[in-house]
């Protein structure tokens, strides 16, 4: 059996370690009859309160157009958690949470609505002890970011008087390109300062996620092998099955690069490519993590034609569901060009992974959901064995699972059993739900709690988002070039575009199957 300590799915104590609850604060929701305040973040300030991490001192303050009443607002989100929370409620702790629910109705750029803002946190303070502090999560569209964050602070709510503390958390995606993106760190510069941003990506509330600096920082057997030396290659999957269904406009002006590559998939790069930060502390961590991305070899347009694939699903069937095709969604252009898939080959400039590929893809539609990083170890020398099959003989790969099953695996050779040699791959398996007693979750727990004691760990600075968008850019300039002419396509339900594989396969591999 491997053992591997890690911290728990939600901030959980462990033994020996007792986590304190958050500091007293309001939980101010902007776009609080949305999805995902209903779906994630109600469900996991429950989680929260379960675990006894919420502050006695805590409301919720909920901002949305609608006109209506505390007592209705307590209603759907009452109605909210019984259905979306994630291992059913206890009457004691949803009664709790509820009745700490305030709401304030008023368009996001109304300043008055910040006036009836200001006035409700101030009653929430006084009836509560919160002392003011006041976290302000903007569950809204990306084009509302700037608009409340300078409205908060036009109104007096971004300052931090007498010890109190104010924090922002912004949703992704930051920016659609290197330009706005940094256009957009200016704003919200301009009225909060960086300490107080936290720019969330739920990726990084994932268990494994979490545990990949444990598993290679705090073992032996795997820090000294973890380089250019020993390692042949990478691979980095973040596949879904959903299509784009009704958010077709959305998307449509958006595509997989853009949602996923520069947040997602380029902070599993960041961890996994990392140097040991000094210590395992905020800025250390996050300062690795940006130097591994601003070591990405820049891509030339001819990089791009190379080793950089894009795709949009066709009509398939997916799980035994027919999903017509992505230009027959609702809101998608019908010559539409933007891509629901993307794959790549990236080098890392630097002495550790001089020479190893990173292949990284996402898309939807796909076969199965699965998010993984699989690392390719080098293989050891064959003369002993050189009258066995080769294919026999496998190299060694240690597999990541973030989603759906979290957990790792570590794939090598072992003989089987008989009076003759031979050879069989064989896996030891590990699984969070089989070590460790872990509620359901919905992901943000950690995340929440983190912003509530202000540990920005897994949380990007300005500089990491501009440094995801430098990479990023050249290809949207190149695709820009090429029209739709490089545009490829794939079955809905299958493993993605044929024209994916070449890239892992110029080098004698190919793609770990996603079903």
């Amino acid at each position: 059996m491997m053992d591997v300590v890690a911290p728990s799915l939600a901030p959980v104590a462990t033994a020996g370690h007792k986590l304190r609850a958050a500091d007293p604060c309001a939980f101010v929701i902007f776009g609080a009859a949305g999805d995902l305040t209903k779906r994630l973040l109600l469900p996991a300030l429950y989680n929260l309160a379960a675990g006894k991490l919420l502050p006695e001192h805590f409301a919720v303050v909920g901002v949305a157009r609608s006109d209506i009443a505390d007592d209705e607002f307590r209603r759907q989100m009452a109605a909210a958690l019984r259905q979306f929370a994630t291992g059913g409620v206890a009457p004691g702790t949803l009664d709790d949470l509820i009745r700490r629910c305030r709401y304030v109705y008023g368009d996001f750029d109304d300043p008055a609505t910040y006036g009836r803002l200001k006035v409700r946190l101030r009653e929430v303070a006084d009836s509560s002890g919160s002392r003011d502090n006041c976290l302000y999560y903007l569950a809204t569209p990306p084009n509302l970011f700037a608009p409340v964050a300078c409205r908060l602070g036009d109104a007096g709510l971004a300052g931090e008087p007498d010890g109190t503390w104010r924090r922002l958390i912004i949703e992704k995606p930051f920016g659609f390109d290197f330009a706005s993106a940094c256009a957009l760190n200016k704003e919200l510069l301009r009225r909060f300062a960086e300490h107080q941003i936290f720019r969330i990506d739920h990726y990084l509330g994932k268990e494994t996620v979490q545990n990949i600096m444990v598993l290679r920082f705090a073992n032996g057997i795997f820090e000294p092998v973890w380089n250019r030396d020993h390692i042949d290659h990478v691979q980095i999957t973040v596949a879904e099955t959903v299509s784009v269904e009704n958010r077709g406009k959305l998307y449509d002006r958006t595509g997989a690069l853009r949602d996923m590559v520069p947040n997602h998939l380029f902070q599993l790069l960041a961890l996994t490519a990392m140097e040991p930060p000094s210590r395992f502390e905020a800025d250390a961590v996050r300062r690795e993590k940006l130097k591994a991305i601003e070591a990405i070899h820049p891509l030339s347009e001819a990089d791009v034609r190379s080793d950089v694939v894009r795709a949009q699903y066709a009509a398939g069937r997916v799980k035994g569901k027919a999903v017509p095709a992505y230009r027959e969604a609702p809101g998608v252009a019908r010559e539409s060009v933007t891509e629901t898939y993307v794959a790549m080959r990236l080098l890392i400039d630097n002495w550790r992974w001089a020479g190893v590929p990173f292949y990284l893809r996402t898309g939807k539609s796909l076969a199965a959901r699965k998010t993984e990083i699989a690392v390719r170890f080098r293989s050891a020398p064959l003369a002993l064995f050189r009258d066995m099959p080769v294919e026999s003989l496998v190299q060694n790969l240690l597999v990541l699972r973030i989603q759906p099953d979290e957990g790792a695996a570590l794939h090598f050779n072992a003989k089987i059993p008989g009076p003759d040699v031979r050879v069989e791959n064989v896996r030891m398996n590990f699984k969070y739900e089989d070590y460790f007693d872990t509620a359901p979750s919905t992901g943000y727990e950690t995340l929440i709690y983190d912003c509530m004691i202000g540990d920005p760990m897994l949380f990007q600075r300005a500089a990491d988002i501009e440094a995801g968008w430098r990479v990023v850019d050249p290809i949207l300039a190149a695709w820009r070039a090429a029209g739709g002419r490089d545009l490829c396509t794939y079955a809905a339900g299958s493993e993605g575009p044929a024209q994916a594989q070449d890239l892992p396969a110029r080098a004698g591999w190919q793609w770990r199957a996603i079903a």
